[in-house]
């Protein structure tokens, strides 16, 4: 049930670049200008650590390899 709702559509790589990218924005929100905005990040760093997009999800799209049928 959870895999229709959340499909793991996000690559490894990818994954760790959100996340890395998710704690930069994020520090703007305490270090920096510290503007609000930085807490934006929190959607990059939620997505990288579940492994799902939901634009990608909406779209169609996937950056993980295809699975090999058995």
């Amino acid at each position: 049930m959870i895999e229709k709702l959340l499909p793991r559509n996000v690559h490894v790589a990818e994954r760790i670049v959100r996340v890395l990218a998710g704690i930069g924005i994020l520090s703007l929100a305490f270090v920096g200008p510290e503007t609000p905005w930085g807490y934006i990040g929190l959607i990059p760093i939620t997505t990288g650590l579940i492994g799902t997009c939901p634009l990608y999800t909406v779209f169609g799209f996937s950056t993980c390899p295809n699975k090999k049928a058995a």
